[in-house]
């Protein structure tokens, strides 16, 4: 078989990796970045798209239809790998990751192309729909400095002034570490929102300074 870059089986591969591009990035582009503005998270999933759509295409070999073991060792490989990530990541951006890497599974695999039209419109239209029938929530760390409003009893006025002072609509309230010495106490504060962000979308508290056992307000 002519394996060459002139081959009609390579040809074909870069048809369908063009299609993975375009409809990957019409999701990361304009559904995904459109509400979170995270370019990290932007970044890599188009790289994982590219990486896993190749890794995918040569794992399988030139015999497209004849999946081998090897093809499942690896994807089972592939997933397990961001059990061991350093940071945290959301469940939307994990969400999305998910998505992203099965698309590309499905373009190196594919080979019919009307299927695979298809694949791609209802997964973008999902997609869009989810996004457009869910109210955003972003989350935001806060030093508060009432800390006699923490109270349980109290919520009702620690969410008044929350939103007087942030201009928010507050959804949830927790708790974390509470400094009596500073008269200061950590809040985690779930609000609506015009973007989803992960706690600021960039800071990090350490586990020593958030302690959600403490208690929890709920509204």
């Amino acid at each position: 078989m002519d394996t060459t870059i002139f081959s009609t089986e390579f040809l074909s591969t870069m048809v369908k990796f063009i299609i993975c591009l375009v409809v990957n990035w019409v999701i990361i582009s304009r559904l995904y970045y459109k509400k979170s503005h995270r370019r990290d998270f932007f970044f890599t999933f188009m790289l994982m798209s590219v990486a896993i759509f190749f890794l995918v295409y040569f794992m399988m070999g030139i015999e497209r239809g004849k999946a081998s073991m090897g093809v499942g060792l690896g994807l089972f490989g592939i997933f397990s790998i961001m059990r061991y990530r350093t940071d945290a990541m959301p469940v939307r951006e994990m969400t999305y990751l998910f998505v992203i890497i099965c698309l590309s599974v499905v373009h190196a695999m594919a080979e019919d192309y009307l299927e695979l039209l298809i694949v791609d419109a209802v997964t973008v239209t999902t997609i869009w729909l989810c996004e457009l029938s869910l109210k955003v929530q972003q989350t935001k760390l806060i030093q508060y400095d009432r800390i006699e409003l923490i109270k349980p009893e109290r919520r009702a006025e620690l969410k008044a002034d929350l939103e007087q002072r942030l201009g928010l609509k507050i959804l949830r309230i927790n708790v974390g570490g509470v400094d009596f010495l500073k008269d200061s106490a950590v809040l985690k504060i779930t609000y609506e929102g015009d973007s989803a962000s992960d706690v600021d979308g960039q800071y990090e508290v350490r586990k020593s300074q958030w302690r959600e056992t403490l208690h929890s307000i709920l509204f």
